[in-house]
């Protein structure tokens, strides 16, 4: 008999709920990965992805603020949204200079060539990192061969930034209500993995996004690795039940990432 192989270790990542206040409520952009990207090719996500070693450089002693700088990255790599301010400004940069800053920059630090700490230091920018409000911590279950340790934030839109996909790991994007995302999902319009989905329904509870970032500020974030267990009706996934997620165990409803 041999030993079970360890599970692959959990790659530190982030991913951001971008959001806005739309006619009929909240609004959260999301994008269509790329469906030949092998973690949720062609699932509808929220920007996001792995802490590389300049985030966690730039965020400092906190380790929770390499996470929140990467959301930032990734936010700006993936849908244009630039989440900083000038030094010794308290409003985050304008659509005008965001342009430019675009323009110059956008395609070299999402393809690694220019690190997010030497665009900021280029352009007098100091990351917002006050404007990332931690909302769910989320851990891939240890028999998947892909995995990742995620923090999840919510940031409000810049109301003058237009949020646009990058056309490369994302292949279109839209704003959204979150149960109309669910939804449609469930009419096979679209396709979510589990968490995005639970995540979804925890910020359809509010109205705004005022209410959110003040619920979400001093929410209690509770680490979940979701768990596929054998059931009288059959197989379901469980969280824990602390998480607030509104029950701890669920339906199987999305297909797999991977």
């Amino acid at each position: 008999m041999t030993d079970a192989k360890p599970p692959v270790p959990a790659r530190p990542a982030a991913t951001v709920l971008l959001v806005r206040d739309g006619e009929a409520g909240i609004e959260v952009f999301m994008v269509v990965r790329h469906r030949e990207i092998e973690f949720a090719g062609g699932a509808l996500v929220f920007p996001g992805g792995r802490v590389e070693e300049d985030d966690k450089a730039l965020g400092g002693a906190d380790p929770m603020d390499g996470f929140r700088i990467a959301g930032i990255r990734e936010t700006f790599e993936e849908c244009g949204v630039l989440l900083a301010r000038p030094r010794g400004s308290e409003a985050l940069v304008d659509a005008t200079r965001l342009l430019g800053i675009e323009a110059l920059h956008r395609a070299a630090v999402a393809k690694g060539e220019v690190p997010l700490s030497a665009m900021l230091a280029a352009e007098g920018l100091e990351p917002a990192m006050d404007a990332m409000v931690h909302f769910a911590h989320w851990i891939t279950p240890a028999s998947r061969s892909k995995r990742f340790d995620t923090q999840f934030f919510l940031a409000a839109a810049p109301p003058d930034q237009v949020a646009v996909h990058d056309g490369h790991e994302s292949e279109d994007s839209v704003w959204i209500r979150p149960l109309q995302a669910c939804e449609e999902a469930n009419q096979g319009k679209r396709r979510l993995v589990f968490a995005t989905r639970k995540n979804l329904e925890k910020l359809a509870r509010f109205a705004t996004v005022a209410e959110a970032l003040a619920a979400s500020r001093q929410a209690r974030v509770v680490a979940v690795m979701p768990e596929m267990v054998q059931t009288e009706l059959g197989w379901r996934l469980t969280i824990p039940a602390e998480a607030d997620y509104g029950g701890s165990v669920f339906e199987v409803l999305d297909a797999p990432a991977i």
